[in-house]
């Protein structure tokens, strides 16, 4: 769900002006709703009260921004881009002959770019938000990669009964390596730690 907020004013220039201050989002990307009108006496204490939310395509916001940041960095891209669970995951994949650069080494350049990506659209939004930038199916491979290795430790802590704390991952991979190992009988999943130190712990189910 888009942000939103209810604004009193006693001109519409005041209300823009409270609404960008609360909402901290630029004025051509909000909608104003008149909800209530409040007369005064001789137009004294007279006011008006709206309702304030982003006027934006979450989906098409971001692909918008990723082609600026593309621009300022004079790389021609091509973009698909595709919605799940009512828009809130949101999933770019680029195509350019700049993926090495775009991507950067470990996929660092990459996990900012969506990092961005993510912060942006964070601002029109209340709900949890999932946004997943992908350049030339590095992360449909990286995937599999977390899979093979989830599976390797898995069975590792299995036959040992010592659990094994997984490098630090973002949301996306996290999610990756909790998924592949939810019906394992042997083994269970943990995340610990906070923002960029958040890891996964695999757990033998009876020690």
């Amino acid at each position: 769900m888009l942000k939103k907020v209810e604004i009193e004013a006693k001109t519409l220039a005041e209300a823009e002006k409270k609404a960008i201050q609360a909402l901290r989002i630029p004025l051509n990307k909000l909608k104003f709703n008149i909800i209530k009108e409040k007369r005064g006496i001789l137009g004294i204490g007279a006011s008006t009260t709206y309702d304030v939310t982003p006027e934006v395509n979450l989906a098409l916001e971001g692909k918008s921004y990723i082609e600026d940041i593309l621009k300022n960095l004079g790389i021609d891209a091509q973009m698909e881009m595709r919605t799940k669970n009512d828009s809130k995951e949101i999933y770019y994949n680029l195509y350019s002959e700049e993926n090495a650069l775009l991507i950067g080494r470990e996929g660092r350049t990459l996990k900012s770019l969506q990092f961005l990506v993510r912060n942006y659209l964070n601002i029109f939004t209340d709900e949890y938000l999932l946004v997943n930038v992908d350049i030339g199916n590095y992360n449909d491979n990286r995937q599999k990669q977390l899979e093979i290795m989830a599976t390797k430790t898995a069975k590792e802590v299995a036959r040992t009964r010592i659990e094994v704390k997984l490098d630090p991952m973002n949301a996306y991979e996290r999610r990756i390596i909790h998924s592949k190992l939810a019906e394992w009988r042997d083994v269970y999943t943990e995340s610990i730690g906070e923002g960029e130190e958040r890891s996964i712990i695999i757990k033998p189910t009876n020690k």
